[in-house]
């Protein structure tokens, strides 16, 4: 299945409660902030934002690892994230539907804030490194739109 590709009558917003897992918080992330210090300034043209903390992450939440009723598949990339990772993924994977994009926004409060920044410019970046390698190029030219965003804040 296509992870861009959400189901028409996706789990409502309501159901969305899952997400928002309280998590014990740690400021380590099993070293993805090597990765967020060259990608970042590489992909998205800002340097690697501070990390509030780190929590336990699915690390590719995508409507393809979404279920209804809902459960969630593909758990084999879990780990430790910058908060926010997960919905921040989702979010990516949602950006060629405005209308569903702006109704997780909605669900997904980190998103947008200053604490969602460094998940937000680490799924932006990772995304934007498969668009130059030749994957999501459908989502490209939405990346490059959610990366201005990022500059802009």
């Amino acid at each position: 299945m296509d992870s861009t590709v959400y189901p028409v009558r996706g789990p409502a917003v309501a159901g969305w409660k899952w997400a928002r897992l309280h998590n014990r918080a740690t400021t380590s992330c099993s070293g993805c902030e090597q990765d967020m210090t060259w990608a970042i300034p590489e992909f998205v043209g800002i340097p690697a934002p501070a990390m509030a903390c780190c929590t336990t992450a699915h690390g590719d939440l995508h409507w393809a690892n979404l279920t209804s009723p809902l459960r969630i598949l593909d758990w084999e990339g879990w780990g430790r994230a910058p908060q926010g990772f997960d919905a921040a993924t989702l979010y990516a994977y949602t950006l060629l539907k405005p209308d569903m994009a702006a109704r997780v926004r909605d669900a997904f409060p980190i998103l947008g804030s200053r604490a969602g920044l460094a998940a937000e410019a680490a799924v932006c970046a990772q995304l934007l490194q498969t668009v130059a390698r030749g994957g999501n190029l459908i989502l490209a030219d939405p990346l490059r739109g959610w990366s201005e965003e990022l500059r802009r804040r």
